[in-house]
């Protein structure tokens, strides 16, 4: 189960296009599906929905979009939805991703140092249809750029995979571990009938009922429950269950439970961490623990007897062990360029800088001194020692 790296949900957006005079580049990434009417026209032509350029009519060239990811990552399958195009779909396309730090503009991502890799070559696509293409590149990416040739119509772009957090971000902070930003992921649930209970952790507010998780009347004494493996092992100290817009088919109870281990499956060994607690229609509870719960890597939520739960948060803070694991996974993945510009930033040298790349991918902080903002990085601690 893999989140959409670039949805719109976990703020992905298309920064530019080469050309975009039928349809808005921003319609890549709508989060529902393209929809069609034929007979609507405007200035610009029939309305469509989706990406469509103009015909280029042999001149040399392509069309292009560049997409930067709501959520940094690594890419496993990406979705060129070319549904409703069927005369003016591109014939081929071809995919290339980056990693760059903070928040780069168009110089930077079409300058000579942007450092693009080709993830899917040049690929015949399909009319009207969903083109999937698998991705086996390991590196953490922040954008991509989708090239059409030579031109036409892409309804949706889905860049499917698995979020790498920059841990930096949780030093000194507590987090909700839950997220799917952080990399927290819905991983089983016993039922998802009206909606599914991949949107309980989303960073957004439920805006309708519809954008929660709802499952079937239940007609027999059991309960329905889903399970969340947290973006990393750590403690909680906060739990939010938003019943938001559930009305008259809110869950009436909650009951939140834990692993400490590696097994995020329903049926894990538990450790208690709310107790059965009623909750109430079209609200936003607030629990706070009197004390840091377990280390935990999953959490499973009980929810009696069925119903419905808009958001689930679990706030807390990575165990320090785990930390140091999400350091070295999130450097270790970053490519090369952005890796060597994270380090000259921090005012290593350039021989440094390429006896620490030469040494990727590594096990352990740096143990001579020399790299302690690098340590700081992997671990969030500067006097960290091996």
């Amino acid at each position: 189960m893999n989140l959409d790296l670039a949805s719109r949900w976990l703020g992905g957006s298309v920064l530019a296009a080469s050309d975009e005079s039928f349809g808005f580049k921003e319609n890549l990434l709508v989060p529902a599906d393209p929809d069609f009417v034929p007979g609507r026209y405007d200035h610009r032509g029939e309305i469509v929905d989706g990406w469509e350029t103009r015909r280029r009519r042999g001149e040399p060239g392509h069309d292009w979009a560049i997409v930067r990811l709501g959520a940094p990552g690594v890419i496993d399958e990406i979705d060129v939805d070319t549904r409703f195009f069927t005369g003016n779909y591109p014939p081929s396309c071809r995919i290339e991703a980056c990693g760059m730090e903070g928040y780069p503009g168009m110089d930077e991502l079409t300058g000579p140092d942007a450092g693009w890799a080709e993830i899917v070559p040049l690929s015949p696509l399909r009319g009207d249809g969903h083109n999937l293409f698998a991705v086996a590149d390991p590196r953490r990416f922040t954008h991509v750029r989708l090239s059409i040739h030579p031109d036409g119509g892409v309804a949706r772009l889905r860049v499917r995979g698995e979020v790498v957090p920059d841990p930096r971000h949780w030093d000194g902070l507590t987090v909700d571990l839950a997220g799917q930003e952080q990399g927290g992921l819905v991983v089983a649930a016993s039922d998802s009938f009206y909606s599914s209970a991949e949107l309980l952790n989303r960073p957004d507010r439920a805006r309708t009922m519809g954008e929660g998780w709802e499952t079937g009347r239940r007609r027999d004494s059991g309960h329905d429950f889903a399970v969340i493996r947290l973006a990393t092992t750590g403690r909680l100290r906060q739990i939010e269950i938003d019943t938001s817009h559930f009305k008259y088919n809110a869950s009436a109870e909650v009951e939140l439970s834990g692993t400490a281990g590696g097994d995020v499956s329903p049926g894990a060994d538990r450790i208690p961490v709310l107790p059965r607690t009623p909750v109430r229609p079209d609200t936003r509870h607030l629990f706070t623990l009197p004390a840091p719960s377990a280390a935990l890597t999953a959490v499973r939520i009980d929810a009696f007897p069925d119903g419905g739960i808009s958001r689930v948060r679990l706030v807390g803070t990575p165990e320090p062990a785990a930390r140091l694991g999400a350091g070295l996974r999130w450097f270790n993945a970053l490519p090369a360029n952005q890796a060597a510009r994270c380090l000259a930033a921090a005012g290593a040298s350039e021989p440094d800088i390429a006896r620490v790349l030469a040494a990727r991918p590594l096990t352990s902080p740096p143990g001579d001194g020399r790299h302690e903002t690098l340590t700081t990085w992997l671990t969030g601690h500067p006097s960290y020692r091996p």
